[in-house]
């Protein structure tokens, strides 16, 4: 027989402190059932964000939280998720089927901001989320590519709507898929907002877990018209650690608080490169600069990023490193920075945000 009661477990496994939401199970409400057999213990949590591949971190660490405090049976645990849908700004009317929508932004171009947008989408979807990708770079679109959609243009089955294209798991609609690869886009603001505007509403999305845009760089038109039109979740930054970069990230940054779009965090990019011949770590960009920028803005740090020449390769084969190595140290800083966003996200949806119906991911590992 274990040598705890079941009020000492539930309080032991409800005291425990989730390292990707930054609360305890009990805070949040994550443990919906406990059973206590001879011997061995059934845990059910649910979280608000996709689980996938996650059983097994949290199921060690509630054994370790648990042998602490005495118990010694074992603990079979079943975890699953359920996804908050979430308006984050000023009421607008939430797209149908879409429960949240990511922007990922950065202030200036250069930072690898649409490599982390790609990743971020493809670790979600393998994380068992149901995700759309956005590319919302009506100038520069290169999603396309990346996604290995280069060349294919989406269906219209009635003549006014558009099916996205689908790549390894995730939904894709792009300007670049109406257009040859080498037209530019010479428009000017107003039509750049009725482009992406078309692209978001006139897209048959279907049921989405997260649509995440990738923004094109600045602070413009772009960014005002889906601030204003959409039910914006949350805003990701993307930054480099080098001060130039910071400079404009802080602009991004301000300019999606200024209009009432909370802020998920900060991603830094490019953050270390390791020599792969000698193993020698160096920070070519500058060190700690995303950290700083998230502490002064009380923001969480969503991850830190290598530089390495497999994403850049991966990426222009159109399979980027959350698909092409899930399980190398690459594939799993992009796991994990996915992973922290979405529960960031949902520890904001709990903080006050209109709730809306619920959409389950579960794993049954």
């Amino acid at each position: 027989m274990p040598a705890l009661k079941e009020p000492e477990i539930r309080a032991a496994i409800e005291s425990y402190v989730d390292p990707y939401l930054g609360q305890t199970l009990g805070h949040v409400g994550a443990l919906r059932g406990l059973t206590v057999l001879p011997e061995r213990l059934q845990v059910s949590i649910v979280l608000g964000f996709p689980v996938g591949g996650y059983d097994a971190e949290l199921g060690a660490a509630l054994r370790a939280q648990l042998a602490a405090r005495g118990y010694t049976g074992e603990v079979e645990l079943s975890l699953g998720a359920e996804v908050p849908a979430f308006v984050g700004n000023r009421g607008i009317k939430p797209l149908a089927g879409i429960a949240n929508v990511i922007a990922v932004a950065s202030g200036k171009g250069g930072v690898g901001k649409s490599t982390v947008a790609a990743n971020l989408a493809l670790s979600l979807a393998a994380q068992g989320a149901r995700v759309g990708l956005l590319d919302a770079d009506i100038y520069g679109p290169s999603q396309p590519r990346m996604m290995g959609l280069s060349g294919q243009h989406p269906a219209s089955g009635d003549g006014r709507t558009f099916q996205p294209l689908e790549a390894h798991g995730v939904k894709v609609m792009s300007i670049g898929f109406l257009i040859d690869d080498e037209q530019p886009m010479v428009w000017r603001g107003p039509m750049v907002a009725q482009a992406l505007t078309q692209l978001l509403n006139d897209c048959n999305w279907g049921a989405l877990d997260y649509l995440i845009v990738d923004m094109p760089p600045g602070t413009g038109d772009t960014q005002l018209t889906l601030a204003q039109r959409v039910p914006v979740s949350g805003a990701v930054i993307v930054t480099t650690p080098q001060d130039i970069a910071l400079l404009d990230a802080r602009k991004g940054l301000k300019m999606f608080q200024k209009v009432e779009v909370p802020v998920l965090g900060v991603v830094e990019n490019m953050s270390m490169h390791v020599c792969p011949a000698c193993g020698h770590a160096s920070h070519i960009f500058g060190e700690g600069g995303g950290g700083r920028m998230a502490r002064q803005y009380g923001v969480e740090l969503l991850g830190e990023l290598p530089l390495d020449i497999r994403i850049r390769e991966q990426a222009d084969a159109g399979h980027p490193t959350a698909v092409a190595e899930p399980d190398s140290h690459l594939g799993q800083a992009y796991a994990s920075m996915a992973r922290r966003t979405a529960a960031r996200l949902s520890v904001i949806a709990g903080e006050g945000a209109n709730p809306f119906p619920k959409i389950s991911v579960e794993d049954d590992t």
